[in-house]
């Protein structure tokens, strides 16, 4: 089985972050992935957008890690992949299938309504998981669910307890969702549990991958990190 990450935040894009891009390419090459995307936070809690820049600017900058990603996984022999978490009060979309060009011509997002953002996104090719939906925080007003804006739910992930992957799990099964499962890794080899999704065949670009897993043919995964 083929392996990859697809929830993963890198330092200095996500401000939450501690690991670097090359730390975390590394890690995950010793174990045993052969692939990961990066979903830095786009504009939010933990975004990093300076409002002194243009929108162009930022965009740039927000791609940044992807793209160092991209130029030492030749040298790291990992295949990366871009991806973008996108953010609504507490409430995450891991977001595949647009590229840098994509947000460039779209500067509106950052002023749509959420289910008119998602909609827009998947009219333009985007393949669209909710991330640990019913994720309970100080920080959340209240928990928010959009089954008819995504393609899938992220019914494991590493950060959250067991409770809520469980109500995940219910969500994307009762309206028959794409199962998905990341680990959320905010810190390379410091998280000892990670979850990713598996293939049969290798993934070669984004759009094999959305496809295969449109086709459900990805399935979930865990690890231990020893």
């Amino acid at each position: 089985m083929y392996k990859y990450e697809t929830h993963l935040h890198t330092s200095p894009v996500s401000r939450c972050a501690i690991a670097s891009v090359e730390e975390t390419l590394k890690c995950y090459k010793e174990l045993g992935y052969d692939g990961i995307f990066i979903t830095n936070h786009f504009p939010d809690l933990n975004g990093t957008f300076d409002n002194e820049k243009s929108y162009e600017e930022n965009i740039n900058y927000y791609f940044s890690d992807y793209e160092k990603a991209l130029e030492l996984s030749k040298t790291i022999g990992i295949k990366v992949f871009c991806g973008v978490e996108t953010s609504y009060g507490g409430t995450d979309f891991l977001v595949y299938g647009l590229d840098k060009e994509w947000f460039l011509a779209h500067p509106e997002i950052l002023n749509m309504k959420q289910s008119d953002k998602l909609t827009l996104m998947r009219e333009n090719g985007a393949f669209i998981i909710q991330a640990h939906p019913f994720r309970d925080s100080w920080y959340i007003d209240h928990i928010r669910l959009f089954p008819k804006n995504i393609d899938g739910v992220e019914i494991m992930n590493a950060n959250r307890p067991d409770e809520e992957n469980d109500f995940a799990k219910m969500y994307c099964e009762h309206y028959g969702l794409t199962k998905f499962a990341g680990s959320d890794n905010h810190s390379a080899a410091k998280q000892k549990k990670l979850f990713g999704v598996c293939f049969d065949e290798p993934i070669c670009s984004v759009e094999d991958f959305i496809v295969k897993s449109k086709n459900h043919k990805a399935e979930v995964f865990a690890i231990i990190n020893e």
